[in-house]
């Protein structure tokens, strides 16, 4: 991403700070890599708030924190503290690489985020596209957030938001078939064997026995292979004694359902805040 698109996106993103406390680039990984920091946006005299932590997209080879939208606005004013991460890339790291970022960038909320005042105790997860793949890999296979010291019981809940790699080597083998020119771009993240799709597929670690953090699903509704995946992965889930929903996005596309996240009547907007709500009150019960 260049400079003066980096330029452009901050200064949109201070046109409404004034009400916000926006804390840029912090490193979670113990280095100065742009790719492993986060930004934080959070409610003047946050205390004890409920965190959104977000991956954006980009076929898991490109984005950055700063592409947000209307997100960090709308949750903060909904008394959320947002966080948006960076994560490392494709092909120059593996899937496991960016998982791993994901898991250290929750470890480092975990124990941060009341400095900023969000509750370690209510982190949910989010992204879209590529990152709403890892997001649902990293709330789903808990090798990851184990590594880190931490369980998928310190997640209070994981939206993902319109992916088709719920199930990579199902999917990958559909693009095969049909010649697709889209079968690069999922190889070269998932990796060429069976073996590793299977491994970075969210799917592949719904088991009876393990207690899921509970899942919103939402895709693109005049999209088959997201609907698919979609309502695959819910039912895993749910089958499994967990908690998942999927929700169909009418009249978006792939883009728009992430862009128009946050935006006042948007349907998927208040299908996350309804999940979010819900989960919030589950968890204080707790």
């Amino acid at each position: 991403m260049g400079k003066s698109v980096l330029v452009l996106l901050l200064l949109a993103s201070t046109a409404w700070a004034a009400d916000t406390q926006v804390t840029r680039n912090i490193p979670y990984a113990g280095n100065d890599s742009r790719r492993q920091q986060l930004d934080i946006y959070a409610p003047k005299d946050a205390k004890n708030l409920p965190v959104v932590v977000w991956l954006h997209g980009g076929g898991w080879r490109r984005g950055d924190k700063l592409l947000v939208q209307s997100k960090p606005q709308a949750f903060t004013s909904q008394g959320y503290v947002f966080v948006s991460i960076n994560y490392r890339f494709v092909p120059q790291h593996e899937m496991n690489d960016l998982a791993t970022d994901v898991a250290t960038a929750i470890k480092w909320v975990h124990a941060n985020i009341a400095q900023h005042g969000g509750s370690p105790e209510t982190i949910f997860v989010g992204g879209h596209s590529a990152g709403a793949h890892l997001s649902a890999l990293v709330c789903s296979d808990e090798s990851y957030l184990k590594a880190q010291g931490l369980s998928l019981d310190n997640i209070a809940g994981c939206f993902p938001v319109d992916t088709a790699t719920y199930d990579a080597t199902k999917l990958i083998k559909f693009l095969d078939r049909a010649n697709s020119s889209r079968t690069e771009l999922y190889t070269n993240a998932f990796g060429d064997t069976a073996e590793s799709q299977t491994k970075y597929s969210p799917i592949t670690h719904i088991k009876q026995g393990t207690k899921y953090p509970p899942f919103l699903l939402l895709h693109v509704a005049a999209r088959p292979d997201a609907t698919l995946m979609s309502n695959a992965f819910a039912k895993a889930v749910n089958d499994a004694g967990g908690e998942a929903e999927a929700f169909a996005a009418k009249g978006k596309d792939h883009g728009s359902i992430n862009k128009d996240l946050g935006t006042p009547g948007d349907e998927p907007t208040k299908a996350v805040f309804k999940f979010l709500k819900r989960h919030i009150v589950k968890t204080e019960q707790d």
